[in-house]
């Protein structure tokens, strides 16, 4: 049977997440949709918004497929932060939730079968206190430079993490249990077909 799910985002940390199950995916980003920011919305409108738009997009062209939109921000104390724009914003942002607890946001929104599914995932992440040459040496690795909040929590971004209170695949961009759920809407069950090689959806 053709697999329906099609990932509307080029993330290889999402790409590496679904196929940790073993799931049937095509990949084709949303390279058409420019995403909202610093809007007047709340985060979590903002991220919904963004994950809506990018699932829409790739929908229209491939009509009668099941598509997943994604989108994931940092938040702390209402600010919100995206993937840094260089060296300097990303030691902004490190600055920032060094020694604090801060959000992050992955909206998600799954598009097929005449209908539109969307939810927005919350988890907490608390930062151990950091001097200026620590952050300075993350910087250097090159890891923060395109990730939300400019850290990698399944990298070196690790070391700097101290609590996690929620989903920790939500932190890496793709809140697994909540996608499960998601898709049993749709009338997909991960595990049904767990003695298969794949997973056919």
């Amino acid at each position: 049977m053709k697999n329906l799910l099609i990932l509307a985002s080029k993330s290889p940390r999402r790409i590496e997440l679904l196929q940790s199950l073993q799931i049937d995916f095509e990949v084709d980003p949303a390279l058409g949709f420019q995403e909202l920011a610093h809007s007047s919305q709340t985060p979590e409108a903002l991220v919904a918004e963004n994950a809506v738009g990018k699932a829409e997009e790739v929908a229209r062209r491939h009509p009668g497929r099941l598509v997943l939109g994604v989108d994931t921000v940092g938040v702390f104390k209402g600010l919100i932060l995206e993937k840094p724009k260089d060296k300097e914003d990303a030691f902004r942002m490190l600055s920032l939730l060094q020694g604090h607890s801060h959000e992050v946001l992955t909206g998600l929104c799954l598009i097929g079968q005449g209908k539109k599914i969307t939810h927005v995932e919350s988890t907490r992440v608390t930062f151990l206190s950091l001097s200026e040459k620590e952050i300075r040496a993350y910087i250097k690795t090159g890891e923060p430079m395109d990730k939300a909040a400019s850290y990698a929590v399944q990298g070196y971004g690790s070391l700097f993490v101290q609590k996690i209170e929620g989903d920790y695949f939500n932190v890496v961009g793709l809140p697994l249990y909540r996608l499960n759920l998601m898709l049993q809407e749709f009338d997909i069950h991960i595990l049904r077909d767990v003695h298969s090689p794949k997973v056919s959806l």
